[in-house]
C-alpha cells in the first residue's frame, strides 16, 4: 500500500521474467500439448490465473471451491503494474470496462506529513490503479477461464492428497477421487497442501492480525485516493471502494483485538456496513512451495501483510509463473529444475518484501519492538 511508485512497478515487471537463460527454459513451446489433467483448489486470482494460461494451451484443468459464487471477498487495490498481465490473460478489456474506481496514487502519513504519492508515469500518461471489488474481478477472470474449457466444480471440499510413488498424484474430494499429473494450491493462507504433506511454514514475524470493515455514506476527503497512516500502535489503510462505500484496514502491530465497533476516525458519521472482520497476515513461508507434481501459489506459498501493498499482483503473477512451469515441464523440461526455479523465485521475492517492510517499519516514530 505504500510503495505505490514506479519502482516498484519496474520490480514487478522484472520478477515476472520467464526467462532462464542457458537452460530447457529457452526451448520454444511449439507443438501438441499432452493431455494433461491440472487440478487447481481455490478460485481466487492465483488460481485463476494459473487456470487460464494453462487452458490457453489446450491442458484439461479442473477448479475446485469449497465456496460456491459469487461470494464475498474484501475490495482490492491493484497496482499499474498488474496492466500487462491482464492482457496476458484475455481479460484487460473486461476489467478497464467494469466501472472499477481508478486512482493515480495514494495518500501517505508515515513518519512525516500527510503527503500525495503518485504511482509514476510514461509517455502514455499517469499510470493509475485500480480500486477493483473483488466479487466482479474474480468474476471476470472466472469467465475467461470457463471460456478456455476450464472445469469448475464448487462447492467441492479437498479433502487429502492423493500420493504415489513419492508424487502428488491427484486429490480426494467431496465429490470423489480426480487424478492429475499436477496439483496448484490455491486455497489461500490456510496452507491446505502443506499441512496434509505436514511440510514447514516458516513465520518471520509474531502473529499479525488485520482487520477490516465498510461503512456507508460520503467521505469527500477519500474520494480522490486511497491513504495509508501510520500511529503508534499501528497503520490504518482507507479507501473508495464503491458510490457511497468505504472500506478500511486497521493492523495493529500488537497482538492485541480492536475495540467493538471501532471505524477509523475520518469514517465517523458513516454507517457500518456488515460486521468487522480478521485476516491472519503473520509473515510467513513454505519453502518446499512447488514439489514432485504440486505448486502453491499465492497466499498458499507465502503471506505478508497488505503494507507490501502488491497482493493480488503477487498473486497473479505466482499463478501464472507456476502455470509456465507446468508447460514447460510437459514440453519436456526437467521437473526438478522447475520446482527449484520456482521454490527460489517464491523465496527471493518474500524475502525482498519483508526487507522493505522492515524498512518502512523502521523510520516509524514508534517501530515494532519485534523488528
Amino acid at each position: 500500500m505504500v510503495n505505490g511508485n514506479s519502482k516498484t512497478s519496474d520490480e514487478m515487471r522484472e520478477n515476472l521474467n520467464f526467462s532462464f537463460p542457458g537452460s530447457v527454459w529457452e526451448r520454444e513451446l511449439g507443438g501438441s500439448p499432452s493431455p494433461l489433467n491440472a487440478i487447481i483448489i481455490g478460485s481466487g486470482p492465483s488460481g485463476l490465473a494459473a487456470a487460464i494460461l494453462l487452458a490457453q494451451i489446450g491442458l484439461r484443468v479442473v477448479i475446485i471451491d469449497r465456496k460456491q459464487f459469487p461470494r464475498h471477498r474484501p475490495g482490492e487495490t491493484l497496482h499499474p503494474g498488474i496492466e500487462p498481465l491482464l492482457k496476458q490473460l484475455g481479460v484487460a478489456d473486461r476489467v478497464f470496462s467494469a466501472d472499477f474506481l481508478r486512482h493515480e496514487g495514494n495518500w501517505v502519513k508515515w513518519e512525516g506529513d500527510l503527503r500525495f504519492v503518485p504511482f509514476g508515469e510514461d509517455d502514455a500518461g499517469k499510470w493509475r490503479g485500480f480500486q477493483a471489488w473483488r466479487a466482479d474481478f474474480d468474476a471476470i477472470l472466472l469467465d475467461r477461464a470457463i471460456a478456455l474449457g476450464v472445469e469448475v466444480r464448487q462447492p467441492c471440499r479437498a479433502l487429502q492428497p492423493i500420493v504415489s510413488a513419492n508424487r502428488i498424484a491427484g486429490i480426494e474430494t467431496s465429490d470423489g477421487y480426480l487424478p492429475a499429473s499436477f496439483v496448484i494450491d490455491a486455497a489461500g493462507g490456510g496452507h491446505w497442501l502443506a499441512r496434509q504433506l505436514k511440510l514447514p511454514i516458516n513465520n518471520y514475524s509474531p502473529r499479525l492480525i488485520a482487520y477490516f470493515g465498510y461503512v456507508e455514506g460520503d467521505c469527500s476527503i477519500r474520494d480522490r485516493a486511497p491513504a495509508i497512516v501510520a500511529d503508534k500502535d499501528g497503520w490504518i489503510w482507507t479507501a473508495k471502494v464503491r458510490p457511497h462505500l468505504y472500506q478500511w484496514t486497521r493492523l495493529p502491530f500488537r497482538n492485541q483485538p480492536i475495540e467493538k465497533n471501532w471505524i477509523p476516525e475520518e469514517f465517523h458519521g458513516l454507517q457500518p456496513k456488515g460486521k468487522t472482520s480478521t485476516a491472519d497476515v503473520t509473515w510467513r513461508l513454505v519453502p518446499a512451495c512447488a514439489g514432485s507434481g504440486y505448486f502453491m501459489v499465492g497466499d498458499a506459498a507465502a503471506v505478508v501483510d497488505p503494507a507490501s501493498s502488491h497482493g493480488v499482483l503477487k498473486a497473479i503473477m505466482s499463478g501464472m509463473m507456476a502455470a509456465h512451469l507446468i508447460i514447460q515441464i510437459v514440453k519436456g523440461a526437467i521437473e526438478l529444475e522447475a520446482i527449484q526455479a520456482y521454490r527460489q523465485w517464491v523465496d527471493n521475492w518474500f524475502h525482498h518484501d519483508i526487507s522493505r517492510l522492515k524498512e518502512l517499519y523502521a523510520i516509524l516514530p514508534n517501530p515494532p519492538h519485534w523488528l
